[in-house]
């Protein structure tokens, strides 16, 4: 029996782009359109990070953990009435400012991580770029609609005995 002749590899190569090509025009396209077609995201993935106001007491965890210093804090301490009647005034931290600056974060989730009171969630939005650098900085009234976009809570396997973080309504 003779041997084979060699076919070089350019040609190979094209043989091979060839047949996909034609196998694309009779199947379609493998890829998203996007933007006209969105893919649906993983349910924990890491879009944008949500602000519930409401759950910040200005502890500044957050911030002092963070290792890129993307996050800005400022509050002030105002004394509350007492719980009961007869008791002394509490003083609390009302939350003046909280801002994120995007275009700093590197989406580690140590923020998420180290709130102790379930202020700072995990959205899966990741649509929101801007065309000027300085519009990446979200004020607290925007990082709390981003809460409207973060999904609800997925239950761990069972037997795990990890902590239960909750998404406030």
């Amino acid at each position: 029996m003779p041997p084979k002749p060699k076919v070089p590899g350019l040609i190979k190569g094209l043989g091979v782009t060839f047949g996909e090509m034609v196998k694309t025009l009779k199947d379609g396209p493998q890829t998203t359109r996007y933007p006209h077609e969105r893919e649906e995201v993983a349910p924990r993935a890491r879009g944008v990070i949500a602000l519930h106001e409401e759950n910040c007491t200005s502890c500044m965890l957050c911030a002092r953990e963070c290792p890129d210093w993307c996050i800005f804090i400022e509050a002030h301490k105002y004394l509350a009435p007492p719980r009961r009647e007869g008791g002394k005034p509490r003083q609390k931290n009302e939350l003046d400012r909280f801002d994120i600056d995007f275009s700093l974060c590197m989406y580690c989730g140590i923020c998420v991580e180290v709130c102790p009171f379930d202020a700072l969630f995990w959205s899966p939005e990741h649509e929101y770029s801007e065309i000027r650098i300085a519009d990446l900085l979200h004020d607290k009234s925007r990082l709390d609609q981003w809460m409207q976009t973060v999904p609800d809570f997925e239950p761990y396997e069972a037997g795990s005995d990890a902590k239960v973080k909750k998404v406030p309504r």
